[in-house]
């Protein structure tokens, strides 16, 4: 049985089978997190141009979602407003980003990648793409574009399913 995609808590009743699975990929999916997170740490806390990294998300959300103000950003990322005016006005600094006025409200402004913005941004890209072909390389084809698709079906359904609607008991705490 498919769980519905509501906004209301579901009408789902998990059996033990589907509960020890959805147990074991919520260990495998943190695990996973933490790998990442251990593997970006070991890039470097900085960039070569001095950039946190973490201000590169900032530059990911305007190249796919395009132009945005700040408050956007912030809730975009899940982060407050003075990390994304900080790590705004280093990426604005090094010249990858620029404001401009919101056509909508001049008196706000959109933040923009710039063409140095994108150069840095497929750069980033590219070793990410190279790092983890590296990775598959002994895996088989099939399981590669299995992967691809399932994890797309994973991130579809997290960003169509609210956590603190799984349980009546209890609201999802995060990485326990």
């Amino acid at each position: 049985m498919t769980p519905p995609a509501t906004t209301s808590a579901p009408a789902y009743a998990a059996t033990e089978d589907e509960l020890a699975t959805a147990d074991e990929l919520g260990r495998q999916v943190v695990r996973f997190m933490r790998l990442i997170n251990r593997a970006k740490s070991r890039v470097a806390k900085q960039g070569p141009d001095g950039i946190e990294r973490a201000a590169y998300a900032l530059l990911f959300t305007l190249v796919h979602d395009g132009p945005q103000r700040a408050s956007q950003l912030a809730e975009a990322l899940h982060s407050d407003i003075s990390t994304i005016s900080r790590q705004t006005s280093a990426l604005v600094q090094h010249g990858l980003v620029e404001r401009t006025a919101d056509p909508k409200d001049g008196r706000a402004c959109l933040l923009t990648a710039t063409e140095e913005g994108l150069r840095v941004f497929e750069e980033n890209r590219r070793q990410r793409t190279q790092w983890l072909a590296w990775l598959l390389a002994d895996w088989p084809e099939a399981d590669r574009v299995t992967l691809n698709a399932l994890l797309d079906r994973l991130n579809n359904g997290i960003e169509t399913h609210d956590p603190q609607l799984a349980s009546g008991e209890q609201q999802y705490k995060g990485d326990e």
